[in-house]
């Protein structure tokens, strides 16, 4: 059996983190809708996470036609890529600066802290944006070492 390449390695777990990560941008807009919103400590209106949310469903579809689109195409191009992957950092760091609203905050007009099990609290929200910025890297490596 012929052994794989980094490149195809490379290309084969790209693929899977772009499975796993249109998972989470779905998941995540189902949780938020399941719960009105979002409970945390500190308010984030909606437009932020409506922001967020229209990011990552153009992050899934243009990095995947990127991904799917035959090279020598229009979809398959360089300018593609970088716009998908632009995205996609929008995804991660705007993800992680939502996150900050689960810090604990002192003063007048804190919020008393909530209950956190793994569905409802910071752990999970956490744990997919942290998640997404080491996925964005690898697409980043990908990219730029051009394993895609």
């Amino acid at each position: 059996m012929p052994a794989m390449s980094d490149a195809s390695a490379t290309a084969i777990v790209v693929y899977a983190l772009t499975a796993l990560a249109a998972l989470v941008v779905v998941l995540t807009r189902l949780r938020l809708r399941r719960q009105g919103g979002a409970v945390a400590r500190a308010y984030v209106g909606r437009r932020p996470l409506q922001a967020h949310t229209v990011a990552g469903l153009l992050a899934v579809v243009v990095w995947t036609a990127f991904l799917l689109a035959p090279s020598d195409s229009l979809l398959g191009g360089p300018a593609v890529g970088v716009v998908g992957l632009g995205l996609w950092w929008v995804v991660a760091l705007a993800g992680l600066m939502l996150s900050m609203r689960w810090l604990p905050s002192h003063g007048r007009h804190a919020a008393d802290s909530v209950a956190d099990s793994w569905s409802s609290g910071p752990a999970l929200s956490l744990l997919a944006h942290v998640g997404m910025l080491l996925g964005v890297l690898v697409f980043s490596y990908a990219y730029l070492t051009g394993a895609v």
